[in-house]
């Protein structure tokens, strides 16, 4: 079950230059545990696993299983441009502790199916973890298709996918369609925190969630409302999230939960350059929105 449910993924906070903050980190990973998430999504991209070097990534792992004591499944991200060294970034997560393993396509040079294909293929070798493919083709460039999915789903230890959810009216066809196409017990999650709630109704096994890594409370009502399918719990709840969200859109959830971060006093930390603080204004507006969720 590890790839069902809520995984909250936070920021992971960092000085200028890229050393890792592990008392700010244990603080937001112990808000996690004591809210109840499903589990954590480690050094995602929310998380700047692009940002952080091998040794400051596999420090991070290591404060988080110390942090947590294995009592909240970990998954780490072990995306990297070069296959050999995604496997030696996933074989530093098994050592220092990880659940699961989260693999995007990175990539400089377009990729072909075949070559993402082979790249799984040896991420997934190079552990028995269990491997979640993150398909994110507004970052990566790169679409994994139901074709491609079914491919690696035959690769042993990949057993999930991360899949950007789509807006509720065509999200069951969507989320049927893949199924129809991938082994029994393939666990197939959304990420988009905007669409996730409607994913999760539509039959998501998990929603890989950017603002449960900041507000796992009220994140976590709306994932257990959509999860029973009450649908009218969900519509509430997800509206209070709007404002917030309409922010993530517009400035990038990874700007809004830095900023948002240190509003609340939870880390002191900056986005790694040449990402920029967002401005005092934008701040403000965030904290705005996230005042409405009081009510959730």
């Amino acid at each position: 079950m590890l790839f069902h449910g809520l995984s909250a993924f936070p920021i992971t906070p960092a000085d200028e230059s890229g050393q890792v903050n592990v008392e700010s980190l244990c603080r937001l990973l112990e808000r996690l545990e004591r809210a109840g998430v499903d589990s954590v999504g480690l050094l995602g991209s929310t998380g700047s696993y692009m940002y952080l070097s091998r040794v400051e990534r596999r420090r991070t792992i290591e404060a988080a299983r110390e942090c947590l004591g294995g009592r909240v499944p970990v998954i780490v991200s072990a995306g990297a441009l070069r296959t050999g060294d995604a496997e030696d970034l996933a074989r530093d997560a098994k050592r220092a502790g990880a659940d699961g393993l989260l693999l995007a396509p990175v990539s400089y040079t377009p990729l072909t199916d075949d070559e993402v294909l082979q790249h799984y293929s040896g991420v997934a070798g190079a552990t028995d973890l269990p491997l979640c493919v993150y398909n994110n083709p507004g970052t990566t460039h790169f679409t994994i298709s139901n074709a491609l999915l079914a491919r690696m789903a035959a690769v042993p230890n990949i057993v999930a996918v991360k899949n950007p959810a789509q807006p509720l009216p065509e999200m069951r066809a969507v989320h049927q369609a893949l199924e129809a196409q991938l082994p029994v017990g393939f666990a197939i999650g959304y990420s988009g925190d905007w669409n996730a709630p409607g994913a999760l109704l539509a039959g998501g096994a998990a929603w890989y969630s950017v603002v449960a890594g900041l507000l796992p409370v009220p994140s976590l009502k709306l994932a257990r409302a959509a999860k029973v399918g009450n649908v009218a719990e969900v519509e509430r709840i997800d509206g209070l999230f709007a404002p917030l969200f309409a922010l993530f859109k517009e400035l990038s959830s990874y700007r809004v939960v830095h900023a948002a971060a240190n509003a609340m006093g939870l880390a002191t930390t900056k986005p790694p350059l040449p990402i920029l603080p967002l401005s005092t204004a934008d701040q403000d507006r965030i904290m705005t929105a996230i005042s409405a969720l009081d009510a959730v």
